[in-house]
């Protein structure tokens, strides 16, 4: 069993949306000075929020990208503000925009060092090239999601649907980690 429990925060949650319909981002971006839109440098105009502290891309097909937030919910109530706000600066929107989780970064300690070569060795699925990367990667199929493995604990998963995946894979690699005597512990 393991010794201490992995401690997971999530960091970035990936949310794609769509609202059905074509958007002007010039009449946007003059209706929202605060909102950066450069056509010549990208297609899509970048709506900031403070609460929750997001940034979410508009893209004159309707659809948005908003990353930023800390949890699926946050997400989706980062695009439905963009959305309510457009409202208010009279930007026509028939329908409430559709979200989709898209990825969900997560930055992981495990409490103790990793055995990196060994890993390497006995984890399936993995990658450890340290001239290239410090970091061993993992591909994990159920759930998909992929997690950088450091020699110091600390891992990054990502890839992950939702916060219960994202859990799900620390978890078991957790446990694999253990198994196999690849979890050293400071007495």
């Amino acid at each position: 069993m393991p010794q201490t429990k992995p401690i997971v925060s999530i960091e970035n949650v990936v949310a794609s949306a769509t609202i059905d319909q074509d958007l002007d981002l010039d009449v946007i971006q003059k209706k929202f000075p605060k909102v950066e839109y450069n056509p010549e440098q990208f297609p899509g105009a970048v709506f900031r929020l403070t609460k929750p502290k997001t940034a979410t891309l508009l893209f004159r097909t309707g659809k948005m990208v908003c990353t930023g937030s800390k949890s699926e919910d946050m997400a989706r109530k980062a695009v439905k503000t963009v959305v309510e706000q457009l409202r208010e600066g009279k930007i026509k929107i028939k329908k409430e925009a559709i979200v989709t989780i898209q990825n969900i970064v997560a930055s992981i300690n495990l409490g103790g060092k990793i055995h990196l070569e060994k890993a390497a060795r006995t984890v399936p699925r993995s990658m450890y090239e340290p001239e290239q990367f410090p970091g061993l990667i993992h591909r994990m199929l159920d759930p998909k999601v992929v997690i950088l493995i450091f020699a110091s604990g600390k891992l990054v998963c990502t890839g992950g649907k939702t916060a219960q995946e994202v859990y799900r894979a620390v978890n078991s690699l957790h446990v694999l980690l253990e198994e196999k005597g690849l979890m050293l512990y400071d007495s």
